[in-house]
């Protein structure tokens, strides 16, 4: 059980209470780098969703996506009320995404002195709003494309929950880049003697209901040429963007180390900035709940049309691209952990700074998410300031521990969203896991959808919401 408890009047239960109980958990259950963006954002926008839904009832106007459960007086639109409302809500929402943590989800409730085997539908209490929110979230969301139940798709795809059922196979082995513009799944370790081959995780991402529009098909980026040695840009394209790869791996700076860490946590990064926008400025509980909601639900749009065309074009990742161009040739880049620059390093032992993650290469989704991130937020607060930074301790990198940064250093600071949107899709270059193009379209996707969403949920705010949504 947690060791504290807060003051339900006066303080912020997303932020303190559930936040600080489940991203522990998502990070060991779910993503213990933090860069498994399609299941993390999944967890992220359900909870944050079952927020805006159970406390729509406590704001002037608002109504909630998967319910609408009435408005509340004036008397009862108290910060206790709207707290409680969010824990229950969270916790029925925990329960579905994580049922086998289904002993620290009570202790949430009980650590502030509620039931958790409190099953009121009663919407005049804060219990019984925070209680049919949560479900309601959960009865629309289970069966919603992504396969959380292990049962979409179909007697073929019906394996364990979050399996494939798109069918997708990628054309390259492992061993054998038999189509060297097309993905490879990589075998990787964990330095202990055990090996894994990547599948793609969660194709049928592309396949969910978004929330802000109808379908992914509108949205798309065009043909990564360069990417692919037999396309009309040639042998001499793809080169250009392995050796620009390689070169900035060669130049690595700590500080351009630890924002590539930060960055590839999509908790750290676009979690934290947006808490940090919310109190920095004042915001109250119910306006912080509808900053967060709107960020992580336009990132989460953002992805179903970015997994869309990354199962559409299948692009190379730089390892693979490096191994095609140079074999096992000498090559100047970063040497791995503790290295340092390396002037002799065969192109085959070459390895990006942070783990690449197990799907194709283009768009990037890091740098559409942070589009979709920053321009949603810009949207909602009338403006560009952030002024966000971020302090780390000599020694303090997860991919160098004791060694990087050799002094203590502040990251940013991010004076706006802009700075912040920037940093977030050029680390991906610095720590080899992007090419440049992949970058600069996954930007303008992002943000299309980040406007999108926004005046989605202004819709809901301001009480002009279309009907429910059929399940």
């Amino acid at each position: 059980m947690p060791a504290w408890s807060i003051d339900l009047d006066n303080g912020n239960a997303p932020v303190q209470v559930v936040i600080t109980t489940a991203a522990p958990i998502i990070f060991s259950d779910i993503s213990p780098s933090g860069a498994d963006a399609t299941v993390v954002l999944r967890a992220t926008t359900l909870i944050t969703n079952a927020w805006f839904d159970a406390t729509a009832p406590y704001h002037p106007t608002a109504l909630g996506i998967y319910s609408r459960l009435g408005r509340r007086p004036v008397p009862e639109r108290t910060t206790r009320n709207i707290n409680i409302a969010s824990l229950y809500a969270s916790y029925r929402v925990l329960n579905s995404i994580l049922p086998k943590r289904a002993s620290a989800w009570r202790a949430m409730l009980q650590a502030e002195g509620l039931n958790p085997d409190d099953n009121s539908e009663d919407i005049s209490t804060a219990v019984g709003l925070g209680n049919k929110a949560g479900k309601a979230v959960v009865a629309f969301r289970e069966r919603d494309g992504m396969n959380q139940l292990g049962d979409e798709g179909g007697v073929k795809y019906n394996r364990q929950p979050y399996a494939d059922t798109t069918g997708y196979q990628p054309v390259n082995s492992p061993t054998d880049l038999r189509e060297p513009g097309r993905w490879q799944p990589r075998i990787t370790s964990n330095g202990n003697g055990i090996y894994k081959v990547q599948q793609f995780v969660t194709p049928q991402y592309a396949k969910v209901r978004p929330y802000s529009y109808n379908s992914p098909a509108n949205f798309e980026a065009p043909r990564p040429d360069a990417s692919n040695p037999r396309g009309p840009k040639g042998f001499s394209a793809y080169k250009a963007q392995v050796d620009e790869v390689l070169q900035a791996s060669a130049n690595l700076t700590d500080r351009q180390k630890l924002t590539v860490e930060l960055f590839n946590n999509k908790i750290n990064s676009l979690g934290f900035s947006a808490v940090f926008a919310a109190l920095s400025r004042g915001l109250s509980i119910i306006d912080f709940i509808h900053l967060d909601f709107l960020t992580n639900m336009a990132a989460f749009d953002t992805g179903i049309a970015v997994w869309k065309e990354k199962a559409r074009w299948d692009a190379v990742r730089p390892t693979s691209a490096v191994r095609y161009v140079y074999g096992n040739r000498p090559v100047t880049a970063w040497g791995g952990p503790g290295k340092g620059t390396v002037t002799d390093l065969p192109a085959d032992q070459w390895k990006e700074y942070v783990d690449v993650a197990d799907h194709p290469e283009y768009p990037s989704g890091s740098a559409a998410f942070c589009g979709a991130h920053a321009q949603s937020a810009r949207r909602f607060l009338g403006n560009d300031v952030l002024n966000w930074s971020v302090p780390i301790p000599k020694g303090g990198s997860v991919v160098e521990p004791g060694i990087t940064p050799a002094a203590d250093l502040v990251l940013g600071p991010w004076a706006t969203w802009t700075e912040f949107e920037a940093d977030c899709g050029i680390s991906r270059l610095w720590g080899g896991v992007h090419f440049r193009p992949a970058i600069e379209e996954g930007y303008p996707l992002g943000r299309l959808i980040g406007n999108i969403a926004f005046e989605f949920l202004k819709q809901h705010i301001d009480g002009n919401a279309p009907p429910l949504p059929l399940p």
